[in-house]
């Protein structure tokens, strides 16, 4: 049975992600699990996602899922507004909630770190090439 769509198509904030995701040298989006997925061979960038408290589901739908850099990750998760994920939280990977207010140069510089930590050596070398 397929996961249900868990984000709406036209979201604004899906849209910059979007926009961000798919510059990056052979980048795709596919739906997985219901969301949004931005990848190469492997995921690099989820829109949305959850955390599980004390039991229950926490949905986080307008977010992003990123694996950080080893160097910045202890930073990463030091700042509150980062949360890890269900699922993917034991792999390295963390969540970070979109809004008005977001710094969409820090949003960059997250996926392109994801992106980095996942996608093949010549396609990262396609990417400084640039």
């Amino acid at each position: 049975m397929a996961h249900p769509l868990m984000f709406s198509p036209d979201d604004p904030l899906l849209a910059r992600v979007r926009a961000i995701a798919l510059t990056f040298p052979e980048a795709a989006e596919k739906v997985s699990h219901g969301r949004p997925a931005f990848f190469t061979q492997k995921v690099f960038c989820y829109f949305g996602g959850s955390v599980r408290i004390d039991g229950d589901w926490v949905a986080h739908d307008a977010g992003i899922m990123v694996r950080p850099d080893a160097e910045d990750d202890p930073a990463l998760r030091q700042d509150p507004r980062f949360w890890v994920p269900a699922y993917l939280g034991p792999s390295g990977w963390l969540g970070i909630d979109l809004d008005d207010d977001t710094d969409w140069q820090e949003i960059t510089e997250l996926i392109d770190a994801s992106y980095r930590v996942t996608a093949p050596r010549r396609f990262v070398a396609d990417l400084d090439a640039r």
